[in-house]
């Protein structure tokens, strides 16, 4: 039997429903992050550069445009015939077969993936978030507090509390108490949903509790660790690290990719976040064009004004167009005499000349408040936007907009436009 010391489960099955459009054709891990990474390169590139070199993602909603990035592994090195990168979907079984329905349940149904590297410890990951850590320094701890399992928390303020699991722990950080989104809680200290398990700790804690509808380590398997009085240890986390499950944090995130010291540094030699790369030309910046305070991907043609913004690869704007603060993904196109502020363009999207988003007051938005918000227009993928139009602020385009669908050439602010059967 192949014996791995530690080995990797990456959940990456999420459908990120508060990311609205950017996901309805992909897993939120394989949303577009910072120019030229997708968000899953960034637990992945974790992974390698701590060490770890068998990964198993399991993969559920929408895994196509996943599954094609990741491959066989080979940006990452994790291409190997022992371990690497195997991707993990639901399978149909003789009995009792099942999507995956909670996080600990989608690792409970590949107990027999694990079992065939007899690991010391098993890593639990999530695929949607922005950091960067050693996760060999993190083994490092729990091994030395002789741990059976290890949660890697982070201090969060305490009106913001209740949206994550939250550990009590004592003078050594062993956790005395564990609270899942607690409606009063008693400390600020947040799971990051990261987790070392002794081998045997899980296996026993996922078998035990098999039969829990929806199984999750926070519910669940957390919760029969601390009643079995096991040692359950808190890895306090203090540097950056960003959910990207809004589309606020999401612009958020990327816009301080390029503030003038970035808290999130892309550019670190001993760090390096890995992606799988097309094969592009270098970036052209054509005459009369202006670029300052930007990411801007490789194969881009750029013939207007960017500022403060993250254009993705292959991407071209057009003469006498002005982008501010905007995120524009791979293979889009803008044409000229465009006035682009605050706007979240995804993939292969084409937009006409003379056109202006992010204009007018700040309304609610008509269908998904919670979503679309913070003044920010969202252009979902494949989407196309006519010549001589404006969009306000706190409103999404999914689908072809034509003129004739608009009352003077506008989409005022808090609109939602939507073609049904374009975008399923």
């Amino acid at each position: 039997m192949v014996k791995k010391e530690m080995i990797a489960m990456l959940l990456a099955g999420g459908q990120g429903s508060r990311l609205g459009v950017l996901t309805t054709r992909m897993a939120k891990p394989a949303v577009p992050f910072g120019g030229k990474y997708r968000i899953i390169d960034f637990p992945l590139s974790n992974c390698i550069n701590s060490g770890i070199d068998t990964v198993g993602v399991l993969t559920q909603y929408q895994p196509l445009r996943l599954n094609t990035h990741i491959g066989i592994g080979i940006p990452w090195d994790l291409d190997r015939n022992i371990g690497g990168v195997t991707v993990l979907p639901p399978f149909e079984r003789n009995i009792n077969t099942d999507w995956y329905t909670g996080t600990a349940n989608a690792i409970y149904q590949n107990i027999e993936y694990m079992e065939s590297y007899n690991p010391d410890y098993v890593l639990i990951l999530s695929g949607d978030h922005i950091y960067k850590m050693d996760y060999e320094v993190m083994l490092d701890y729990h091994k030395a507090n002789d741990a059976a399992v290890t949660i890697a928390a982070m201090p969060v303020p305490l009106e913001e509390a209740k949206r994550f699991g939250i550990v009590i722990t004592d003078d050594d950080n062993r956790i005395t108490e564990f609270e899942e989104k607690p409606e009063e809680p008693h400390g600020n200290l947040a799971s990051m949903g990261i987790y070392i398990f002794n081998w045997k700790v899980l296996r026993e804690a996922l078998i035990a509790n098999a039969d829990q509808p929806n199984l999750d380590f926070g519910k669940h398997v957390i919760p029969y660790c601390h009643e079995k009085d096991l040692r359950l240890f808190a890895y306090e986390y203090n540097s950056y690290w960003k959910d990207v499950g809004t589309l606020s944090s999401y612009w958020e995130a990327n816009m301080e990719l390029i503030d003038i010291i970035p808290e999130f540094n892309l550019y670190e030699e001993y760090w390096k976040i890995y992606t799988k790369c097309e094969t592009l030309p270098p970036q052209f910046l054509g005459e009369g064009s202006f670029v300052e305070g930007s990411i801007i991907g490789e194969g881009c043609e750029i013939f207007g004004h960017v500022e403060h913004s993250v254009i993705g690869c292959d991407v071209y704007i057009g003469p006498g167009t002005i982008v501010k603060d905007s995120i524009i993904m791979n293979a889009s196109r803008i044409g000229r005499d465009c006035d682009i502020t605050k706007a979240i363009i995804a993939e292969n999207v084409v937009v006409g000349d003379d056109v202006k988003m992010g204009t007018g007051d700040e309304v609610p938005n008509e269908t998904e408040p919670s979503i679309y918000t913070n003044a920010l227009v969202t252009i979902a993928e494949h989407s196309s936007i006519p010549s001589g139009i404006s969009i306000g602020k706190n409103t999404v385009v999914s689908g072809s907009l034509k003129k004739e669908d608009l009352e003077n050439r506008m989409l005022p602010s808090g609109r939602s436009f939507i073609k049904a059967g374009e975008v399923s």
